[in-house]
């Protein structure tokens, strides 16, 4: 007989250990070893057990073992310190409020998953580990940031295989009791979250509590008594179901999301905050919402849109349109109302429905595209990379017409990872040595490691290795029994991998562009690099594909059929159900870190990051981050055939190039050692890696960078836009207003060109002048700009540099701008003018997408 339902009945502890509790719910636990420990010491066997969960531990630890330590003065003076400790750094002051001149209230992260930890399973992949490392980054640096997402009740799947080596998904039922998460509550009762839907149907949600560290992250539910089956299964799986499921998933997202934040601040008596942050296009309908909330204040449309934008940042992680959420135009419509032909949609009162379809439109006028939205809705945009945002540019170039893809509005910022959380203890005990428990807890001083003598770093290496030569073997094991193999029969498993080779690790999604198989383009030669007398690989690969993507279970078959063939099984394994709790130890552990996308389709891969945190080298497509952080001397970069077409040649090329940096450079330099067994030049570029890279990928970095380059400006917008009743944002909107409506008069009538001698050379003098109509705008509010740069035979400008040019004089129909300023190349130059529309709270001319130049 089977429950119908199930839920955790969490031990009473002691009162002499109740500070576990505490502990136990606050999930610094996840990136803070010494909390870890006083788990553990409760039973060590059922912590393995129980999967490192706190709140489970408690649940299952048996009473009389608490009684025992309750009892045990030294253990109680252990969590009291670490309960001190917790209550210490939820409370002092830390980076963010040190500085000055960043007045942030506070800021709304909105993500569709969120990796903090496998006990809560609400990730599938490097977006959401990239939001829970975004969190605990925040909370190290004191930011004021709240997270807001959803609860799945089923997380994403667990994987294993069959006998034959397919994918099999399995979707476990989570039990939010037994989690580490409390309910928001409002006078002892659960808020509820409500959201329309069509017909008259509301979706209600209960919103649940992950304390990370000093940052709250709220989590959606709509498995509640008060909906109807259809309504309750909404946030039951993450990235299920059809489009219809999925819109509805984004809805409460978006729109449940911003009243979930409006609850949980006036609860916690907070500032409500002043930046929103839309972690990908999932949650874009946050902005029509916030417009709503304007439109109920008395804004009009185009003034609320305006106050949104001001306090709005918007992170893209896909570079290629496929990647994109797009739904049908009449899907949207008919969840916004306007279906029966109404003007005035019924979910969002006040807003017309045309106005919220048009944040969402593309070419294909049947499709609502949420990228655009968010781009649409936030005056702040970036990438993940440096190479992501150049590609980012090129893809979204169309919003912006008449502009180069350069000057598109979408900045970058490099991805990082959470160092407390990925590097393994052996390296954070070692930099608390050297740096002190402080700046380690900041992510700082890690360069220090590079003070560390060779021998260490290679004895540490060799540790982490065999660590995770000890788990290969469980995992291993412990598939072949899910697969139908009889203990009896795996005897071999324990002669899998040698911790004395080279161990190369391959882990991540299984997209086609990631090219999990592409190792196997030459079977033969693989199989030579495992088996090598003398310089021997082994390699462990780990992934998910998607459960509709069958093309992608057929490449991990393929690898793990390979992985079966008994004459290499001990040197390339597959392991299955990759999730954080198995991917720490191939960060630990793996001498490399291999990454083959096609390039440049990896928008920033964080995986790698977390290798050479821990000293492995990285051996990669110079995509992503790597393209812009390898420097010859911390890894590998695998040559690419990048301009062929075929994509088969194109795949042979770089396989073949990827063999050969294996056979005669990695191998041999790792196999190369001095008289005392030591491979003197590997552990150099090991030391190298600590040194320079670590401190580059780190997330204290990132968020930094994300206060400073978005957070900072976006409140500073806001707060100008929303002073005296909003003058600010009336004072854009009216200005958009007259732009929209001067723009298809303003007209470049005459350029002029004088000064420069009969033969010219860099640096001499050109004068210009430009009479412009601009259709009744004031010439403050433009900017005219002369554009100089190499010039092709068909007049394309390459290289070029803007030169603002001054207002002089002139006369409506006819204002005069000119400019005097050197020529800046030698050879082909050519030059033109153009005309922006200016004004001060915009965050830059190209924000609103108008530009008129010379001659078009």
């Amino acid at each position: 007989m089977k429950a119908l339902r199930r839920f955790t009945v969490r031990a009473h502890l002691p009162e002499r250990l109740a500070a576990l509790g505490e502990l136990s719910t606050n999930l610094r636990w996840s990136w803070h070893g010494p909390t870890q420990d006083l788990f553990a010491e409760l039973d060590p066997g059922l912590w393995q057990t129980v999967g490192h969960d706190p709140v489970r531990m408690l649940g299952e630890v048996p009473a009389a073992r608490l009684d025992e330590l309750a009892a045990d003065d030294a253990y109680v003076a252990r969590v009291e310190a670490a309960a001190a400790g917790l209550r210490d750094y939820l409370t002092r002051p830390r980076w963010f409020q040190e500085q000055t001149g960043t007045a942030v209230a506070g800021i709304a992260y909105f993500s569709m998953e969120f990796g903090v930890t496998e006990v809560l399973p609400n990730y599938s992949g490097g977006l959401g580990i990239l939001a829970g490392d975004h969190l605990k980054a925040a909370s190290d640096l004191g930011l004021p940031l709240i997270g807001v997402g959803l609860l799945y009740r089923s997380g994403y799947f667990r994987q294993s295989l069959s006998a034959d080596g397919w994918q099999r998904e399995h979707y476990p039922s989570l039990d939010p009791q037994g989690l580490p998460l409390r309910l928001l509550t409002s006078e002892g009762s659960p808020v509820l979250v409500h959201v329309g839907m069509p017909e008259g149907r509301v979706l209600r949600a209960r919103v649940w509590i992950a304390q990370v560290g000093r940052v709250p992250l709220l989590l959606l539910d709509s498995d509640i008594a008060e909906n109807d089956p259809e309504l309750r299964a909404v946030t039951d799986r993450l990235y299920g179901g059809d489009q219809d499921h999925r819109i509805k998933q984004e809805i409460l997202a978006g729109i449940g999301g911003v009243r979930a934040v409006r609850a949980y601040t006036r609860a916690e008596g907070l500032p409500d905050p002043d930046v929103f942050h839309m972690n990908e296009g999932h949650a874009g309908f946050l902005g029509v919402e916030r417009i709503r909330e304007y439109v109920a204040q008395g804004l009009d449309v185009d003034t609320a849109l305006a106050a949104v934008r001001a306090g709005t940042v918007f992170t893209t992680h896909t570079p290629v349109p496929a990647g994109i959420d797009r739904f049908p135009m009449p899907l949207v419509r008919r969840y916004f109302g306007g279906a029966h032909g109404e003007s005035e949609s019924a979910l969002l009162p006040g807003l017309p429905v045309e106005r919220i379809l048009a944040f969402g439109r593309e070419a294909d006028p049947a499709v609502f595209n949420m990228a655009h939205m968010g781009l649409r809705l936030a005056q702040r945009a970036n990438g993940v990379s440096r190479l992501h945002g150049e590609v980012s540019r090129e893809m979204f170039a169309g919003l912006w017409p008449g502009f180069d893809a350069a000057e598109v509005p979408i900045g970058s910022v490099t991805n990082g990872v959470h160092a407390p959380t990925w590097a393994a203890r052996e390296w954070l005990d070692k930099a608390r040595e050297l740096v002190g428990p402080e700046l380690v807890e900041e992510a700082r001083g890690w360069e220090k490691l590079s003070d560390v003598d060779l021998g260490q770093l290679w004895s540490t290496r060799n540790v982490l290795r065999t660590t995770l030569i000890e788990e290969v073997r469980r995992r291993l094991r412990v598939s072949w029994r899910q697969r139908g193999a009889a203990e009896a029969e795996l005897g071999w498993v324990d002669e899998v991998f040698d911790p004395g080779v080279l161990t190369v690790g391959f882990a991540r999604r299984v997209p086609t562009y990631k090219r999990l198989t592409l190792m196997l383009r030459d079977p033969e030669r693989l199989r030579a690099l495992l088996l090598d007398p003398e310089r021997p690989v082994q390699l462990v690969v780990a992934g998910k594909s998607h459960p509709a993507d069958d093309g992608g279970k057929a490449l991990i078959q393929q690898v793990v059929r390979f992985a079966d063939d008994p004459a290499v099984r001990h040197r390339i394994v597959f392991l299955p159900d990759y999730d954080m709790s198995m991917a720490r130890y191939l960060y630990w552990g793996c001498d490399v870190w291999l990454n083959n996308p096609l390039r440049p389709l990896e928008a920033c891969g964080t995986s790698g990051m977390k290798s050479a945190l821990n000293g492995g080298l990285n051996l990669s497509i110079k995509d992503g981050w790597w393209d812009e952080m390898f420097d010859g001397e911390n890894g590998w970069a695998i040559p690419t055939a990048d301009g062929v077409r075929d994509e088969h040649r194109r795949d042979d090329l770089e396989a073949s190039a990827l063999y050969d940096l294996f056979e005669r450079t990695v191998a041999p330099r790792f196999y190369d050692r001095d008289a005392a067994g030591l491979p003197v030049r590997w552990v150099e570029m090991v030391r190298h890696t600590l040194q320079t890279t670590s401190p580059k990928v780190l997330a204290s970095r990132m968020v930094r960078d994300y206060a400073e380059q978005y957070y900072g400006p976006a409140a500073a917008a806001f707060g100008t836009v929303s002073v005296q009743d909003y003058a600010g944002a009336r004072a854009v909107a009216e200005y958009r207003r007259r732009v929209e409506a001067a723009w298809p008069s303003v007209k470049i009538v005459q350029v002029d060109s004088a000064g420069l001698p009969d033969t010219p050379v860099i640096g001499a003098e050109l004068a210009l002048t430009a009479r412009i109509d601009l259709g009744g705008l004031r010439p403050d509010e433009v900017a005219v700009q002369a554009i100089l740069g190499r010039v092709s035979p068909d007049d394309d400008l390459s290289d070029a540099e803007t030169v603002p040019m001054a207002h002089v004089e002139g006369e409506p129909g006819a204002e005069v701008f000119e400019v005097r300023t050197p020529v800046p190349l030698s050879g082909a130059v050519g030059y033109t003018v153009r005309v922006l529309p200016h004004h001060p709270l915009l965050a830059s001319d190209a924000e609103l997408g108008f530009v008129a130049v010379a001659g078009a």
